[in-house]
């Protein structure tokens, strides 16, 4: 009789496991603001990297822009030296606050920096993919480095690419990462990105993109928008000191389920 049960339970927890179609479990770190010339931003980073470092199971990191608070190779040499002592792989998206062409950091020269550090990485444009299991996640970038601004404007060769590439991955689920959301988390007319309908329209020929993860705003709201989670996430130099761990399931014959936690790390 217990050697009934014992099969029973096993081909229950079988049929479970089986059903599972994809899982993954990573962290978005945004806004960090770094420089050098505020000890309390480097105690903040130290702090948040060695927090993610003792999570379970994260498969990688990404940072969703403003990672240095003004454009210079010495605040992101020194951001990368201490973001490089994660223990899983991490990506890095850029914000307006990273690049400024005539006056800090060109878009290929910050890329050049994150090289430095991330020798192994593929990594080395502000527009990036990459598969993990059964998702595909993209980083896309909507920073302006000749003028840069609070506002973000996604070019008509980057909506191009990435056309192509939700064509070329159209059997996976896709995870967007940008800096400026394109469903804002509150109105703002300095903020917003220049001409969203055009994203939108490059959306709307495709049904994989399930998350477009943000930063940006500093705040933490999630919307659903035609199917696609909207996720902006608070600055990490907020109270308490906030990052997301963001969990995604896909079970055969459901939609994917995302779940999101806001972990503080308070460095206060």
């Amino acid at each position: 009789m217990l050697k009934k049960i014992l099969v029973l339970i096993m081909f229950i927890f079988c049929g479970i496991s089986s059903a599972i179609a994809g899982e993954i479990k990573f962290v978005q770190v945004t806004d960090a603001h770094f420089t050098v010339n505020n000890k309390y931003t480097a105690d903040v980073l130290k702090s948040t990297v060695e927090d993610i470092n003792n999570q379970q199971n994260i498969s990688f990191v990404v940072f969703t822009g403003d990672n240095i608070d003004y454009s210079s190779e010495v605040n992101l040499n020194t951001f990368m030296k201490i973001v490089k002592k994660l223990n899983v792989p991490y990506y890095i998206v850029l914000g307006n606050h990273d690049v400024f062409k005539s006056n800090g950091v060109s878009k290929q020269r910050y890329y050049e920096i994150v090289r430095k550090y991330k020798f192994f990485s593929r990594q080395n444009k502000p527009n990036f993919v990459f598969k993990k299991g059964e998702f595909v996640f993209i980083g896309l970038d909507g920073a302006k480095e000749t003028i840069p601004g609070p506002g973000g404007y996604y070019r008509p060769k980057t909506l191009e690419w990435l056309d192509k590439q939700l064509t070329k991955n159209k059997r996976h689920k896709v995870v967007i990462f940008q800096h400026f959301p394109i469903l804002t988390p509150f109105e703002s007319k300095t903020h917003r990105v220049y001409q969203p309908e055009n994203y939108y329209e490059v959306l709307k020929k495709h049904d994989n993109v399930i998350a477009i993860i943000s930063g940006h705003y500093h705040t933490n709201k999630e919307q659903m928008e035609n199917g696609i989670y909207h996720i902006s996430t608070p600055s990490l130099l907020a109270v308490s000191n906030p990052y997301k761990i963001i969990d995604i399931v896909t079970t055969k014959g459901f939609s994917p389920m995302i779940y999101t936690q806001i972990r503080e790390t308070d460095s206060h």
